[in-house]
């Protein structure tokens, strides 16, 4: 069984797979289940840790901006004053295109 989880990917999946069963012991689904159900709501859970800190990078470049409306969560849109910047971030071939970039 070893040399089915050889690779990343692969393991990181069955990893997966056993965080959902230890948490929900009684789980049963088919394999579009457990793709479209387990595997994907872990990896949102995950993720929005990191889109949090990528929209603070954008929002504190002033990239992107934040509406804040009572009764509703805060929602993001681009800032159309800083459209140059973004074209010039998005072109840049590294991660070295950062918003301090003239």
């Amino acid at each position: 069984m070893t040399e089915k989880l050889d690779t990343g990917k692969t393991w990181e999946l069955a990893r997966a797979i056993l965080r959902y069963l230890e948490r929900h012991p009684e789980a049963k689904d088919s394999l579009d289940g457990i793709a479209r159900w387990w595997i994907q709501r872990e990896w949102c859970e995950r993720q929005l840790a990191d889109v949090e800190r990528a929209l603070d990078v954008l929002l504190s470049g002033d990239l992107v901006l934040e509406t804040r409306r009572p009764g509703i969560p805060p929602y993001y849109h681009l800032n159309p004053e800083r459209r140059d910047a973004i074209a010039r971030i998005l072109r840049a071939s590294s991660p070295a295109g950062t918003p301090d970039e003239p």
